[in-house]
């Protein structure tokens, strides 16, 4: 989870818990928070999806050599 200069998690739960009596500038750095645990987490899933596709080529590279001796 992201923890920014502005907002703590901490600080961030707080501020989600009680939106109503919740500053504007402080509804704005829960904001910018959400915004940036929301562009981190894309990327990571970006990233694991990419990971993921790689593991599934080598291994139908890998699947394909042992079939190939195997049955050769």
């Amino acid at each position: 989870m992201i923890q920014t200069d502005n907002l703590s998690i901490e600080k961030f739960q707080t501020v989600i818990a009680d939106l109503e009596n919740s500053s504007n500038k402080e509804i704005v750095q829960a904001l910018d928070f959400l915004k940036n645990d929301f562009e981190e987490t894309k990327t990571m899933l970006m990233d694991l999806s990419n990971h993921l596709d790689n593991i599934e080529n080598l291994y139908n590279s890998v699947l394909k050599e042992y079939v190939k001796r195997n049955n050769g």
